[in-house]
């Protein structure tokens, strides 16, 4: 799920997600999913980033980030979770309105996770974002940050291709419903631990009002990862072409200080999965 009126706002908000690195991507459903499991399973996990990157775009300002989960996954192949980060881009959009608000991130998903041949399988689910007290709606140009998306995914052994669409507006952008997002990553085992993944997405915007003129864009991250027992910690390298598309201006929140939102920047993570 994101300068005077930026495309942040439009991008705000996969969980580490087992392949994909947790700053990219928020919650678990974005990540590539499994046949469902023989038995159900509850699983947990906690963690904190140098930066909170969703589809390329920061969402806290270029600073740290405390995020948290919970999964349960029906030997059915069913799910539901949630995911919550720490967020700033909603009270950045508005430096000079003080009454922006919108601290915290919360992802509510449900889905289903099956085979459809061989070692192809499938993901499909809803995955709402929620942005609970958040009034960007008060704001000129914006409407509510809530946003509401369907997805489906095809993962065959370490690759993925995923496909987002918002049933709502996008992230607080006016007349943004049936954007899309474009997903597509390969994971490397390197063994004891260590996994290499690589993304590429593309964000679309059906909309006539976005900042810079910027209605797409394209983001992309390699990442390495190490499983400690369940600790994982994380490096990945994020960029975007964002300041190449539209009026090629970067992306700026007037609270962030002039900090460029979509530029390159090196994430660090640590996570524990219970």
């Amino acid at each position: 799920m994101k300068y005077q009126k930026t495309l942040l706002s439009l991008l705000v908000a996969a969980s580490f997600g087992g392949a994909s690195s947790f700053a990219q991507t928020a919650p678990a459903a974005d990540a590539p999913a499994a046949a469902a499991d023989p038995v159900s399973t509850m699983t947990y996990n906690v963690g904190v980033v140098s930066d909170y990157r969703y589809r390329g775009l920061s969402q806290t300002g270029n600073k740290p980030a405390l995020q948290f989960g919970a999964d349960y996954t029906d030997k059915s192949g069913l799910y539901v979770g949630t995911w919550n980060s720490t967020i700033s881009w909603i009270k950045d959009t508005a430096a000079s309105s003080p009454q922006a608000k919108g601290p915290l991130e919360t992802d509510i998903y449900g889905g289903y996770r099956g085979t459809v041949t061989g070692d192809l399988t499938f993901d499909t689910g809803v995955l709402q974002y929620l942005y609970a007290t958040n009034n960007l709606a008060g704001l000129s140009g914006y409407t509510n940050a809530n946003t509401t998306e369907v997805y489906g995914s095809l993962i065959y052994g370490a690759a993925y291709v995923k496909l987002s669409d918002s049933t709502s507006n996008l992230f607080g952008q006016v007349n943004s419903k049936g954007s899309t997002y474009l997903d597509l990553g390969y994971t490397f085992d390197l063994g004891n631990g260590l996994t290499s993944a690589v993304h590429f997405g593309n964000q679309t915007i059906k909309s006539n009002v976005v900042t810079s003129q910027v209605t797409a864009y394209n983001d992309y991250s390699l990442a390495l990862n190490k499983d400690f027992d369940g600790l994982v910690v994380s490096g990945t390298v994020i960029g975007t072409d964002f300041n190449k598309r539209g009026e090629h201006m970067p992306d700026i929140l007037p609270g962030s200080g002039g900090k460029n939102l979509a530029g390159s920047e090196f994430v660090l993570g640590l996570k524990k999965n219970f």
